[in-house]
């Protein structure tokens, strides 16, 4: 079952608000109350209140004491994860030799701009996303999974494919064969693109053309066509459509740490910015 972390989240933090609001606002002041009167009745019979039945007097509810604990560390990173940065993992190849399995990257939530957590609603405008950016969205067909993919086609543009060649608004998408990388095993092909002064590497395998040689899309009005850098191995818009604005996620920038599925232990010689 695919779990919305940040639907999640944002239910934890409000539930956990509204117990501690509960109690301050309703429950507190009958506690001092009571701890008014027993100091009253101390003090009448030459006393002084103890401490510790002050304290006792005084304690929250466990529910409630709960929510007041859990509470600000909900908020706090409910903040981050909404609206700075979001840590992902990449669970697919599809974004190789640019992003490997067990890549973990750190997500800018504001870089195209402020938006509602969950809804997705942006309520402040910061910039939109740019030709060759690595981008995070909700899946269209399924808003609960994330995907990352690299911004190809931007709103207007024609984007087509020609023996697998890319071509934006009729401008080729130059790219050069690298025999040289350390990715290359036999049957791939490793290039490097230039997406309009964007350059980054994809990869290809040589007989593989699972969208077909020749294909041409107009990218509507808000939304975004999106590929995958693994060319032959990655399920994005050539085959399910483009990613409306409401469904953009951040741009990923960087990548923090690498761990291979399983029992290992991560490495951080990945380290380093996003291409």
């Amino acid at each position: 079952m695919d779990i919305d972390f940040s639907l999640v989240l944002t239910l934890a933090v409000m539930i956990s608000g509204a117990l501690w609001a509960f109690d301050a606002v309703l429950l507190r002041p009958g506690r001092r109350e009571r701890l008014q009167a027993a100091e009253q009745q101390a003090a009448n019979g030459g006393q002084t209140l103890p401490a510790s039945a002050a304290t006792e007097i005084m304690r929250e509810p466990w529910l409630f004491e709960t929510a007041h604990g859990f509470f600000p560390v909900l908020a706090v990173v409910w903040v981050l994860r909404s609206f700075i940065a979001e840590p992902f993992t990449i669970p697919s190849g599809s974004m190789i030799p640019t992003l490997q399995v067990g890549d973990y990257v750190l997500v800018n939530k504001f870089a195209y701009g402020l938006r509602l957590p969950v809804l997705g609603t942006e309520i402040l405008p910061v910039a939109e996303p740019k030709r060759g950016d690595v981008m995070v969205f909700k899946f269209p067909a399924k808003p609960s999974i994330n995907y990352i993919k690299r911004v190809i086609g931007l709103p207007g543009d024609v984007i087509e494919s020609r023996n697998e060649v890319l071509f934006i608004n009729g401008v080729e998408a130059s790219r050069e064969l690298q025999s040289a990388l350390p990715e290359a095993e036999l049957g791939e092909e490793i290039y490097l693109e230039n997406l309009n002064g964007v350059s980054h590497f994809t990869r290809e395998e040589a007989g593989m053309q699972p969208a077909g040689p020749m294909w041409s899309y107009t990218v509507p009005k808000g939304e975004y066509f999106m590929m995958g850098d693994n060319r032959d191995n990655s399920n994005d818009s050539r085959f399910w459509g483009p990613v409306a604005e409401n469904l953009i996620v951040g741009r990923a920038f960087y990548i923090w740490m690498h761990k291979q599925p399983g029992l290992h232990l991560p490495i951080f010689s990945r380290n380093g910015s996003i291409q």
